[in-house]
């Protein structure tokens, strides 16, 4: 991966795609996020997947890791887990408080490893969706897969607060900065007004930053 001081090499390890979607009448967005990783299927699938590996990039887990089974990420969302193919996929509800939203992964692999994609389908609060746009969720998967990535360089160290604390960082703050300009970009191609889009990635910015802007 690119070096930690080269943000604009680190945010174009991703594409980005925004969709419009529609789950029981009720319209969604969708933020897809792929990014190739140089390992195989199989050691990708276990670093996402397994109880021990997955604090040591993103956060620890808890429950009952099977279909049907519901897990928990400390301090953060949960869920049941709904479909999975190892190595190729897997889909889990995600609960934040009353707001369920669906995440899928899947694997395949590609000539410079393993592809992953991970698609995030919410239904559309449209006040928060003109205020952040898709980088609200968008930036966060992107630093969980930063940390993804330093694991599988690095394996034997914990990057599980990458993902806090490179943000706060004048490179992290330009990370971010890319990265949701990217998002816009790819909600405007949706069909999103210009404008809007470019303002709510500031938000997203400012939202992802704020401890590093106050402290300078």
């Amino acid at each position: 991966m690119g070096s930690l001081t080269d943000p604009a090499a680190i945010a174009g390890l991703v594409t980005r795609e925004v969709r419009t979607g529609e789950r029981q009448g009720a319209v969604t967005r969708i933020a897809v996020a792929r990014r190739t990783y140089a390992t195989d299927p199989d050691d990708l699938w276990e670093a996402l997947t397994d109880i021990d590996r997955i604090p040591r990039w993103f956060l620890p887990v808890t429950g009952q890791l099977s279909v049907g089974g519901r897990y928990q990420t400390e301090g953060n969302a949960g869920g049941v887990i709904e479909e999975c193919e190892p190595p190729k996929h897997f889909a889990v509800t995600w609960e934040a408080g009353p707001i369920v939203s669906w995440l899928e992964i899947r694997l395949t692999r590609a000539d410079a490893g393993t592809t992953l994609e991970l698609v995030h389908e919410a239904p559309v609060d449209p006040d928060m969706w003109k205020q952040f746009g898709p980088g609200a969720v968008g930036v966060g998967w992107d630093l969980a897969l930063l940390g993804l990535g330093l694991h599988l360089d690095s394996r034997a160290e914990d990057h599980s607060a990458a993902a806090v604390e490179f943000p706060l960082t004048p490179a992290g703050n330009s990370f971010v900065r890319a990265a949701a300009g990217d998002w816009a970009e790819a909600a405007i191609s949706d069909g999103d007004d210009p404008a809007q889009a470019h303002t709510a990635a500031e938000a997203t910015v400012g939202f992802y930053t704020a401890e590093e802007e106050q402290q300078s």
